[in-house]
């Protein structure tokens, strides 16, 4: 059988304030056109579908459109929920997926049997698909509890508890004429973040170890992490990575999706697919009079200016380089914070006096900063 492996689309994504949904479409439409040319015969879409637990509307319409597009490849759909989805918001798609032909698992449910997806490929090739949404620590303890499981602990980690739910879904992988998959929506020990994911769900509080996943199966497809990578485990285990850079943390990272190949009797073959659709995000740096000479890059731009701070500056940067949506101080200008900062007592000082000391800490002398600064106080006193 043939899977198509994406994840982490993050539709609804506003970047410095810049929409994303024009690239989103494209970047899409892509993985679309990619699954029309390879006729998969199982798309997984391993979570974070959306970028908040609120899409609106039309972020909506696009994830719909496209699961169902994918659907209408021919191709068996299972998407599952990550940390950015609203789970029950997601359940409550359900009636719609099911009449579409589409297996939607936003959240775990009550019985596990749920969360075990089979099916049988055109050519006979027969497979189960263990479907495990994102758990935060909290639901994990709980579906430890609902599962009739070990009972959860306060000494047992969330390795410990997600390792028992993969362990019980995973519990059909017996028949040796079937292909046995699991797609779930977490951190692994050793894998490498891409950069723009959401810090409190990849600390080593959420990683777990390879060795969560069952040793027979024949693919792993995960979500959350958004670099694409091979993560070393009893079995093949993959990060599809997300299909663009979601933050400029991720510029470096190439959009795909990842194609897999494998029977029940064979070793899966893995193979990365590129979609080029997304907007490069890119850095430039320098003093103002280096970013005048520069030819701006293609695609949105990050701004490291080379310069001390002064009321004015983004705007003349925002002149120089209209695409630029994040503008700062180059990092490597800004001084540690130390005696000066440290000496700057608050009791019996005036508001202008500490402001004054925090500017003068951070080597910005700009004294219409200071002249703006009296005015609010002037305000904010009468």
């Amino acid at each position: 059988m043939k899977i198509l492996h994406t994840s982490d689309w993050h539709v609804g994504k506003v970047l410095k304030g810049q929409s994303r949904a024009e690239e989103h479409t494209r970047v899409l439409a892509q993985v679309i056109e990619i699954a029309n040319a390879e006729r998969p015969d199982l798309v997984i879409v391993a979570g974070d579908l959306y970028d908040t637990g609120a899409p609106t509307p039309e972020a909506t319409r696009l994830v719909t459109r496209a699961l169902t597009a994918l659907r209408r490849t021919g191709a068996d759909v299972v998407a599952i929920g990550g940390n950015h989805d609203n789970g029950p918001a997601l359940d409550a798609l359900r009636p719609w997926a099911e009449a579409a032909g589409i297996t939607l698992r936003g959240s775990v449910r009550d019985n596990p049997a749920e969360h075990v997806v089979d099916g049988v490929t055109a050519a006979g090739e027969r497979w189960q698909l263990a479907a495990l949404p994102f758990l935060s620590q909290r639901y994990a303890v709980r579906a430890v509890e609902m599962y009739e499981l070990t009972a959860a602990e306060a000494n047992q980690t969330y390795a410990d508890h997600l390792g028992r739910v993969l362990a019980k879904l995973a519990e059909g992988f017996t028949e040796p004429d079937r292909v046995h998959l699991v797609t779930a929506h977490l951190t692994v020990v050793g894998a490498s973040t891409g950069g723009g994911e959401r810090d409190a769900h990849t600390v080593l509080g959420y990683a777990v170890p390879a060795t969560v996943f069952p040793g027979n199966a024949h693919y792993v497809a995960l979500g959350h992490l958004h670099r694409s990578q091979r993560v070393i485990g009893p079995c093949p285990i993959r990060y599809s990575g997300s299909p663009l850079a979601v933050d400029f943390g991720e510029q470096e990272n190439v959009g795909s999706v990842t194609l897999v190949e494998v029977t029940a009797t064979t070793a899966a073959r893995i193979r990365e697919v590129p979609v080029p659709g997304a907007t490069p995000l890119r850095t430039v740096r320098g003093t103002l009079a280096q970013l005048a000479e520069i030819d701006p890059p293609d695609g949105w731009l990050r701004v490291y200016v080379r310069e001390q701070p002064r009321a004015g500056l983004r705007e003349e940067v925002q002149e120089l380089l209209p695409r630029a949506l994040e503008i700062r101080i180059d990092p490597e200008l800004v001084p540690a914070p130390g005696s000066a900062t440290r000496a700057a007592q608050r009791a019996g000082r005036s508001p202008r006096e500490l402001f004054a000391d925090y500017l003068t800490s951070r080597g910005h002398a700009d004294e219409g900063v200071r002249e703006l600064f009296d005015e609010l106080i002037e305000e904010v006193d009468h």
